[in-house]
């Protein structure tokens, strides 16, 4: 075979060296020879391997088998074939061409820094993240608070399949004017830390959820299948409850923390995964039993003050009780939290002891909010 054009890199400076390459004499080796080359040099096939993360159509780059530090034992020199039918025969003659070479004890070396590597990852997740959360929730402005809790409702927005801002928000202004009235109703004789702002999206999912600084969302599924407007509005007092403890801002950083560790160890240079994972963390927002207890504990007080039955309690966490004991897994409003029939029990136990109640709205305002998405 006649010589071919190639280059050559000796892997130590920038240098590209100009070469001929041509198979010896007998078809062992690969003679390698160049003006600028201090000295002819000769591959034996047998050691050649292909660096298939170069490779382009009609040539092809090789390297040597040779001792070295890295885990993929290789020669630091480069060569690249030019010539299609030399390349296409080197394959032929190498039968070791593509293997993958690994130093002794590479893989067990492997094994123990990515194992180090996700335990990092998890002490970041599930000690380090909460942490430095419950700590910012204490110091972050409540101006910035309500910023970021905007931010947060869109992202949620965003991960239930809306393609704008505001696509899923519900303004039927009779619903809004109710959903008004029982805030207003709730909240009477109470000092907040936070100017609640409400919105109904229209979503079928059976949930409601509280974003930082006063944002609160509900889904028209929860509207549709609760037994009446006191069951809301229990649902309403124990987001309120996470909003004032600041327990969705806590939980929202440390989403929002999660998302950001989790867009660099996997890559997502331009956020938008972070984002949406963001969204469904808050979305599915799973605090602590202990905080589940009081904001429990500050929904009945706020009942009470409102004069409104916490029967209605009951019987939204009857609902949910009858969904858990139906499925494996429970895709729906407190799916994480603890279990509802033991909350419905307390609510109905307390709602036998409390004074005269009413009904948080009249019939045609519970109609009007049951229509708020129409």
């Amino acid at each position: 075979m006649l010589p071919v054009k190639g280059r050559y890199f000796d892997g130590l400076t920038s240098a590209r060296h100009d070469v001929q390459v041509t198979l010896s004499a007998d078809r062992r080796h690969l003679q390698i020879v160049g003006p600028s080359l201090p000295a002819p040099l000769s591959w034996p096939l047998p050691d050649l391997r292909a660096l298939r993360d170069r490779a382009q159509r009609g040539r092809l780059t090789v390297t040597l088998h040779a001792a070295s530090e890295y885990a993929a034992p290789q020669d630091p020199a480069r060569l690249t074939v030019t010539s299609a039918a030399l390349s296409t025969e080197l394959m032929a003659l190498c039968p070791d061409l593509l293997k993958s070479d690994m130093r002794e004890g590479a893989w067990g070396r492997l094994i123990k820094r990515g194992a180090l590597a996700v335990a990092a990852v998890v002490l970041m997740l599930f000690v380090i993240l909460p942490r430095m959360a419950d700590t910012l929730a204490g110091l972050i402005p409540v101006e910035r608070e309500v910023a970021f809790g905007k931010s947060v409702v869109s992202q949620i927005e965003r991960a239930l399949g809306a393609t704008r801002l505001g696509q899923l928000r519900c303004e039927n202004p009779e619903g809004l004017a109710a959903l008004g009235a029982m805030t207003a109703r709730l909240t009477a004789g109470s000092e907040l830390a936070y100017a609640l702002e409400m919105q109904v999206f229209d979503h079928e999912m059976i949930n409601a959820f509280a974003a930082p600084g006063g944002q609160i969302v509900i889904m028209r599924g929860l509207l549709e299948n609760a037994s009446g407007p006191d069951a809301v509005a229990a649902v309403l007092a124990h987001e309120i409850a996470h909003v004032e403890r600041r327990d969705a801002t806590r939980h929202a950083l440390r989403a929002a923390g999660s998302a950001g560790l989790l867009s660099m160890v996997l890559g997502d240079v331009t956020g938008g995964a972070a984002a949406v994972f963001l969204g469904e963390r808050v979305l599915q927002a799973s605090y602590t039993r202990e905080a589940e207890a009081e904001a429990d504990i500050f929904a009945l007080a706020m009942l009470n003050r409102a004069g409104v039955s916490s029967a209605g309690m009951a019987d939204f966490f009857d609902v949910l009780a009858d969904m858990e004991a139906g499925m494996p897994a429970l895709p729906a409003y407190f799916s994480s939290h603890p279990a509802s029939a033991g909350r419905a029990e307390a609510a109905r136990s307390h709602a036998d002891g409390q004074g005269a109640t009413s009904p948080v709205l009249r019939d045609g305002e519970w109609a009007a909010l049951l229509a708020v998405c129409n």
